[in-house]
């Protein structure tokens, strides 16, 4: 008896690991601060039809509302209450979102800010994006209800009240994270809110949580809040389907909290990921391409089946957080192609695509000046509709990187090769490598200062495949190179270091 509890609470731990994507579909984007009809739209439109597993929302919650400076974007992530209205759109409309995505077997997954409330200067009035009444000043929330009680404040030990020294793993989880109120979640009545809300979504039918800055709550508070959480709707979901289960936490090294103390709860924001692959692609610290060939677990990093990776995120794009100048972007749109397509290609870990809008940059002694910027916004700071271009590319500020053809068509490459092997490596001891995935998928870099003319074993078929990088296939045809595997599984490529996208991949399916 006491194995079959063991066995199940295992199962129902471990569940909390599976994005629950539709079968065949395997990578998350990122539509960061899109509006919930517009999200709706592109699940039906393009996100369905070209293999994305799901989108991770911003947070629905109801947050402040600023005006100094002008409705950043991190004003989402100052809440007032659980009630269900964003600058993204009504609840009723984050309804028809999520049930439109599911129709068309794309999940949804919430960003969820529950360890702390808006800071501790908001101050009392109703500047939120409900309208509802709050007051920071006294800690009062009403429409929760959460009041001083609720908070960590006496529990603090720093002067400030703010954390202060993160090697101190009390502070961290005790104390105001930049004077963000900070939620008391060793409370019954604290974990029940919070629980209760995560639930309303479970019930509109999300496949689970993004839970923001988890290094700064207590493991075994997080586990009970968790563990309060309902299975998936079934309108969509096998009966008894847990809902996925990934974690913001930052840990580069250096630190006394370690992501591998919430592994026993859910999948792992694997930040080194970014850093690391953005200080190779950039060739800085005598990095090469060719010490990737044990990229992963032989890098430090977290095991596989912990980690949900990225080349970039809302935060370290615009350099808060880790990674630092290291960290690739849309700004470096070549480089960036390239990382993002070896993260795709390469079988390590959950992977999320970043879709992100554009800010005007102001570089001051290496920080950006505007990294406070929202979305494209009309002039009462309503958040713009994504306009899509004829050529399948985004408009008006929004950069949408999930539609470039080289990601999208990598995001489908992923979904080609998925659990088939890391196979036939090869490097030039430099920055020109190649690896396969078993027999269906072969990736090749130029990312040195010279042409690039091998011949290499594929380990594919033999035949004629169209490259997706440069173009893809269309009605039995090639928009961009082909590539000839010979009967012996070798293909010669040729790869100039001034190429636009100095990569080439071929799949199974991009077969003529």
């Amino acid at each position: 008896m006491k194995l079959l509890v063991f066995a199940w609470i295992l199962g129902v731990c471990w569940a909390q690991y599976n994005p629950n994507t539709k079968p065949g579909t395997t990578s998350i984007v990122h539509l960061f601060e899109w509006r919930w009809a517009d999200i709706a739209e592109e699940c039906e439109r393009f996100l369905a039809p070209n293999g994305f597993g799901g989108v991770q929302i911003s947070p629905p919650q109801e947050s402040i509302r600023l005006t100094n400076p002008w409705m950043p974007w991190w004003q989402r992530y100052q809440t007032i209450s659980y009630n269900l209205c964003s600058r993204s759109g009504t609840e009723k409309e984050l309804r028809d979102m999520v049930t439109r995505c599911n129709n068309v077997g794309v999940r949804i997954y919430v960003d969820a800010v529950i360890n702390h409330m808006c800071g501790a200067s908001g101050g009392a009035g109703t500047h939120s994006s409900c309208g509802t009444y709050f007051n920071a000043d006294t800690k009062d929330f009403p429409s929760v209800p959460y009041s001083a009680w609720d908070f960590n404040d006496g529990k603090c030990k720093s002067p400030s009240g703010d954390i202060e020294n993160y090697h101190d793993i009390y502070q961290v989880r005790d104390c105001r994270l930049v004077s963000l109120l900070d939620l008391a979640l060793e409370k019954d009545y604290v974990r029940g809110r919070i629980a209760e809300y995560m639930n309303s979504l479970i019930d509109i039918g999300v496949a689970g949580f993004r839970v923001d800055g988890c290094k700064h709550m207590w493991p075994g508070d997080l586990r009970v809040v968790f563990d309060k959480l309902k299975n998936l709707n079934t309108k969509w979901f096998a009966e008894n389907t847990r809902p996925f289960i990934f974690q913001e936490v930052i840990d580069l090294g250096g630190e006394p909290i370690t992501a591998s103390e919430y592994f026993g709860l859910g999948r792992v924001t694997e930040f080194k990921n970014s850093a690391k692959l953005g200080t190779v692609f950039r060739k800085w610290d005598n990095e090469k391409m060719a010490y990737l060939k044990n990229w992963g677990e032989g890098w430090s990093l977290m095991s596989s089946d912990k980690a949900v990776v990225f080349i970039d995120n809302h935060d370290n794009q615009r350099g808060h957080g880790p990674g630092g100048a290291s960290v690739l972007t849309f700004w470096d749109s070549r480089l960036y192609k390239m990382a993002t397509g070896f993260m795709l290609a390469h079988p390590y870990g959950v992977t999320r695509v970043m879709s992100s809008f554009q800010w005007p940059r102001h570089i001051v002694n290496g920080k950006d000046e505007n990294d406070w910027v929202g979305p494209p916004s009309y002039s009462d700071g309503s958040t713009k509709p994504v306009p899509i271009n004829p050529d399948s590319t985004c408009g008006d500020g929004w950069v949408c990187e999930h539609r470039w053809r080289q990601i999208k068509n990598m995001v489908i490459f992923r979904n080609v090769v998925n659990g088939e092997n890391f196979s036939y490596w090869w490097d030039n001891g430099s920055n020109q490598v190649a690896f396969g995935r078993g027999n269906k998928g072969f990736i090749v870099f130029n990312n040195d200062d010279w042409n690039m003319d091998v011949i290499l074993l594929t380990g594919l078929p033999a035949g004629t495949y169209c490259d997706v990088i440069s173009g893809q296939k269309e009605g039995g045809r090639c928009t961009g190179l082909q590539i000839t595997v010979q009967g012996d599984g070798r293909a010669r490529f040729q790869i100039s270091n001034t190429a636009e996208d100095p990569f080439i991949a071929i799949h199974i399916n991009a077969k003529l």
